[in-house]
Order: structure tokens, then C-alpha cells, then sequence
């Protein structure tokens, strides 16, 4: 999936939207959380994952065409920890998968074919859908 493609579905769903204004929309979300890791160096968007920037060590490497040995400069890379909503969506595609698997390694091609992510529900927690704005 694109930003283009967020775009485009965000704007069929919200019909006041067009997508130039969802592209601004979106384009702004994604400076601001840009901006936020530079100033800050973490942002926690509940029920969806962590960015955090960590400093990554100077290390030795190797060039995998001539065997040299290279120095590798210290630097900072984004990290992502997803959040426990994800995780579990995430989680039901290995679980579709298995049942898929045992079905077809039980040799019954009776039942239907396992549900797809997007057929599949969504986990019901006590903090809801990571999109809820209920929430704190």
C-alpha cells in the first residue's frame, strides 16, 4: 500500500474530503511525526506502535564483493514497536494461516477457505479499535 492508496481510501470514507485535501492531511500527519522524532525522539501513538530513534553504534562490517574489512559510523535509526491492537491483527494472520494449513494437510477440501485479513474481526479488548477516540 502507497500513501496514494491511504489517500484514496480515506477520501471514500470520509466524503467531505477530497483527496487533495486528504493528501494535505495526511502529508501534515506524517511531517508532524517526522518533526516530533528529530525534537523529541519518541512518539507513542496509543494503540497503534512506538517510533523511537536510537543511536546505533560504530561497528566493523565487511564489503561483500572484496571481503574488506570497513568502519561502519556510528549513526541513528527509527525503531517501530507495534502496539498491542496490531500485534493482534498481525497474530490472526498466522492463526488463518495454520487453520488453512491443517485443513489442507487433513485432506478436507469440504470446508470453505479461511477468512482473509479483511474478512477477519477485530479483537475485542477493553481498549477497542486503535482508531476509537474515546480513548485517552
Amino acid at each position: 500500500m502507497t500513501k496514494k492508496d491511504i489517500v484514496r481510501t480515506i477520501s471514500e470514507e470520509v466524503e467531505k474530503l477530497t483527496q487533495q485535501q486528504t493528501k494535505e492531511v495526511v502529508q501534515k500527519t506524517f511531517d508532524a511525526i517526522i518533526d516530533c522524532l528529530v525534537r523529541e525522539g519518541r512518539i507513542e501513538l496509543r494503540n497503534f506502535g512506538v517510533f523511537e530513534v536510537k543511536p546505533r553504534a560504530a561497528r566493523k562490517a565487511r564489503n561483500p564483493r572484496t571481503g574488506e574489512q570497513v568502519e561502519v559510523p556510528r549513526k541513528h535509526v527509527v525503531t517501530f514497536k507495534p502496539g498491542k491492537h496490531m500485534e493482534a491483527r498481525v497474530r490472526e494472520l498466522d492463526e488463518a494461516e495454520a487453520r488453512r494449513v491443517n485443513a489442507a494437510d487433513e485432506g478436507n477440501d469440504t470446508k470453505p477457505p479461511a477468512a482473509t485479513p479483511s474478512e477477519i474481526p477485530p479483537p475485542s479488548s477493553p481498549n477497542g479499535r486503535w482508531d476509537n477516540t474515546d480513548q485517552p
